[in-house]
């Protein structure tokens, strides 16, 4: 019987420690699910009736595979008035998700044995499609000291001859960082005097509480920023699965499209008319879901904070990276699992710059949030009492 080659890119592709601990977690009916970054509201009305009306007319069969050119255009307007670039519709290329659009473009812009530098903490889903692409991940460090901001000096230090590509995530999965102007500015140099691609993932770009979001684009003024952008954490449509790419480089484009056509043959064309009603339709949800995670926010870090636990607070996103005290934190986070039913994404998933910490997502319901924030405090607290007992013993000589 044939087997699966060894020697695929694919068969090299890490698994998410996200994911692990989801499948673990919906093994238990009772676990609290704060592992995973999706919002808890349902989509707008009016995205949905869209949607509806299309189905109805029959409006749902394929699309180019660059996306709908309705689609295209208002996603280009939106570019226009909010990032400080004038984008053009023939700039913009519809994708299956937001990162659906980083793999293609990972696949088109990198060849084998290339480096991408990505932020460590990291979301491994980009390791994952630098891997498919035949690339080769490296990082740069974002600091818990600095609140997760990268020095782009840092960054600097670690281009090598054979970096090609730099990721850039503000607001930041999984720290829910935002990177001021300057330091986006000095990134967007680094890779200009590096020649380097700068993709940078704006998934968040809506999602920010105490500091605006500066997006590379605006820096941008050789055409080497590549911007992903969704409709998933804006609009609470992850399922649907619709995002758009700002792509400067006309061939870049049309290697692309045909990248879509050999692989998904279009974007989701009810995917793409919710995305369009959303973009064009009444923002007042998304101004009622950004309080909403600000107001857990602020809720989650109190309760953190009146235990005694450490955590980074996060300027945007919506994400809570939490200093737990575990030298193995996949132990941890099954531990908590097993013990107190909370699921909580694993530091070690995001790189060794998450070392001893779990994410949290406060998208999820504030009652199951602070309740297992609750829980996690007290497995903490109880972990912590464990060590001074050992520690006791070890020093008494028992």
């Amino acid at each position: 019987m044939p087997r699966p080659a060894v020697s695929s890119p694919v068969a090299r592709i890490p698994r998410s420690g996200i994911r692990t601990l989801m499948d673990l977690a919906l093994r238990d009916p009772q676990a609290l699910h704060l592992e995973i970054g999706e919002p808890d509201a349902a989509p707008a009305a009016h995205v949905v009736e869209a949607v509806a009306a299309a189905a109805h007319d029959g409006r749902t069969g394929y699309t180019s595979s660059l996306g709908l050119g309705t689609l295209r255009a208002a996603a280009a307007d939106r570019v226009t008035r909010t990032h400080g670039r004038a984008t053009a519709p023939d700039e913009v290329v519809v994708t299956h998700g937001a990162m659906h659009g980083l793999a293609m473009a990972m696949a088109t812009l990198l060849a084998p044995g290339e480096e991408i530098l990505l932020p460590d903490p990291t979301f491994p889903n980009w390791q994952m499609a630098a891997v498919a692409a035949s690339a080769v991940p490296r990082s740069y460090p974002a600091r818990a000291e600095r609140g997760f901001v990268p020095d782009p000096s840092e960054v600097e230090a670690c281009v090598t001859p054979r970096t090609r590509a730099l990721v850039v995530c503000s607001p930041n999965n999984p720290t829910g960082a935002v990177y001021p102007q300057d330091v986006v500015a000095g990134l967007v140099e680094v890779a200009r005097r590096h020649d380097l691609w700068l993709l940078s993932d704006e998934c968040y770009e809506a999602v920010t509480f105490d500091a605006p979001h500066v997006s590379p684009l605006a820096h941008d003024t050789d055409g080497r920023v590549v911007a992903f952008f969704s409709t998933s954490k804006t609009y609470a449509l992850t399922g649907w699965r619709t995002g758009y790419a700002v792509v400067p480089d006309p061939d870049v484009v049309e290697a692309m499209g045909h990248l879509a056509e050999a692989t998904v043959a279009c974007p989701s064309t009810p995917g793409q008319i919710a995305a369009l009603a959303a973009l064009t339709g009444p923002q007042d949800g998304v101004a009622a879901a950004v309080a909403s995670y600000r107001e857990r926010r602020d809720a989650a870090c109190a309760l953190l904070t009146a235990r005694g636990v450490a955590h980074v607070v996060p300027q945007g996103a919506f994400y809570l990276m939490v200093d737990v005290g575990a030298a193995d934190t996949e132990d941890f986070a099954q531990r908590l699992l097993a013990r107190r039913h909370v699921a909580v994404a694993p530091g070690a998933t995001f790189g060794e710059h998450a070392a001893g910490m779990v994410r949290v997502s406060l998208a999820a319901p504030r009652d199951l949030l602070l309740e297992g924030l609750t829980r996690l405090a007290d497995e903490v607290v109880a972990a912590r009492g464990r060590d001074r007992s050992r520690d006791a013993l070890a020093s008494s000589g028992a």
